[in-house]
C-alpha cells in the first residue's frame, strides 16, 4: 500500500495549520516563568518535530526510489520517525490520563 505524495504533503500541510492555530489561540496554561513558554508551546513543537521527521523519511525514501540514497540513510529515517510518533503518542496518553484523574476530583 502507498500512499501518493500530494495526500502526505496536504496532510503535512494540515497539521501545520493545525499547530499554528492552536498555539494562537490557546491561552497558555502554567507558562514557565524562565522561558516564557507554555505547554501549548511545548505540545506544538513536539508536534512540529513529529512532522518534520516525517517529513524527513519521505524525503529519504524518495531519494532511495530513485536512486540516490542509502539504505541505511532511509532505515535511519523511519526510525527517528516511528520513535517520535511514539514519543508523541505516550505524551498523549499521559495528557488523557491526567485529565481523567482531574475530572474524577470532588468539586
Amino acid at each position: 500500500m502507498s500512499i501518493p505524495i500530494s495526500t502526505a504533503t496536504a496532510a503535512y500541510g494540515q497539521a501545520q495549520k493545525l499547530i499554528s492555530q492552536a498555539t494562537k489561540s490557546t491561552p497558555e496554561i502554567a507558562p514557565d516563568l524562565n522561558t516564557g513558554s507554555g505547554f501549548s508551546d511545548m505540545l506544538a513543537q513536539n508536534l512540529t518535530s513529529v512532522i518534520e521527521a516525517g517529513q524527513a523519511s519521505d524525503q529519504k525514501s524518495m531519494e532511495m526510489v530513485n536512486g540516490n540514497a542509502n539504505i541505511v540513510d532511509v532505515v535511519t529515517a523511519i526510525a527517528e520517525t516511528e520513535v517520535a510518533i511514539e514519543s508523541m503518542v505516550a505524551i498523549r496518553d499521559r495528557v488523557i490520563k491526567a485529565y481523567e484523574e482531574i475530572m474524577r476530583m470532588p468539586i
